[in-house]
């Protein structure tokens, strides 16, 4: 991996893929595959070109879209579909305000010098958004540079993208999202101090700090997987949201509970691989109501997770 643009005289001439990529779903997974397998008949390096960070945080910071993964899981997607290499242009209001032209003459070809630049059928670049594949493959006849477009990637009818992937996740319908994405919806972070609630109520949580940056899905209780530092899976529950029982709370949590777990987690990192969304959030009027909802959703997601495996690879 590589932050900026040190390094590129050793992937002149290669094949590139170009693109956003947040949440590596089965769109740009689409498109990565055929930058490898182009870049294999022509016997040159396959490259990813990102950006970091994701330029809606920088060009709308008041409203952000919500990321879908993290930089290092993003990281570690594409890392797994074959590429030799992945660069991450630092997205500043400089590189926003370069034209279309500019940003392919002065970034793409002075760079990397391209043989083939892969993208999809709706990407757009430079100030404004005003490149788009048309241009891009204008510029290539010029410059000396192929251009594949990839068309629409349906699910079900759906056009797979984040923002499907989004609204998928803001219902809920994590089942919706995995098809869309190419892997169960994930969220990643490190466990951090707590009030203990849980561990009063008898079912003790670890608290999950998931970068800001990141979309959560709906509030609700999930069945999940959690995968340990020592990378084995546990069974667990989670909680997303702002835990209307014990009052108000402006910044929503992220609690898991693991089934058949007992260990000190503070300060490691876990991942949580949403399975199933078992209920919306809701206010209790008591610790027993809690409790034994708490009970009920322990046994559905038992149910649920009985026998499954986990897997972050891209299917």
């Amino acid at each position: 991996m590589r932050y900026g643009l040190q390094g590129t005289d050793a992937v002149k001439g290669c094949c590139v893929a170009l693109g956003n990529f947040d949440g590596v779903h089965r769109g740009h997974q689409e498109l990565i595959h055929a930058t490898v397998k182009k870049a294999q008949e022509k016997g040159c390096p396959a490259v990813v070109v990102t950006f970091d960070p994701h330029p809606a945080l920088v060009l709308t910071p008041d409203d952000p879209p919500g990321l879908l993964t993290t930089k290092e899981q993003k990281m570690e997607l594409i890392a797994g579909l074959g590429v030799d290499f992945l660069y991450f242009l630092p997205f500043d209001l400089n590189l926003a305000s370069l034209t279309p032209e500019a940003f392919v003459r002065q970034i793409l070809w002075t760079y990397f010098y391209p043989s083939l630049v892969v993208v999809g059928f709706n990407y757009t670049f430079g100030r404004g958004g005003r490149g788009n594949p048309y241009l891009l493959a204008a510029l290539g006849r010029e410059l000396g540079f192929e251009v594949e477009v990839i068309p629409p990637v349906k699910v079900r009818d759906h056009l797979v993208s984040s923002t499907a992937i989004r609204e998928a996740l803001a219902a809920g319908d994590v089942a919706l999202a995995r098809e869309f994405l190419g892997y169960w919806p994930t969220l990643v972070g490190y466990v951090v101090s707590g009030e203990g609630r849980g561990r009063l109520l008898g079912f003790p949580t670890a608290n999950i700090a998931v970068e800001p940056e990141v979309r959560l899905p709906a509030y609700g209780v999930y069945a999940c997987r959690v995968k340990l530092p020592n990378g084995s899976w546990q069974a667990g529950i989670v909680n997303i949201g702002k835990r209307p029982t014990f009052g108000s709370n402006l910044v929503p949590t992220v609690e898991v509970h693991l089934l058949d777990f007992s260990g000190y987690l503070y300060g490691e990192k876990l991942k949580l691989e949403l399975r199933y969304f078992l209920r919306p959030e809701k206010s209790f009027a008591s610790s027993h109501e809690l409790i034994e909802q708490i009970g009920a959703d322990i046994r559905r997601a038992r149910q649920i997770l009985k026998g499954v495996t986990s897997s972050f690879k891209v299917t």
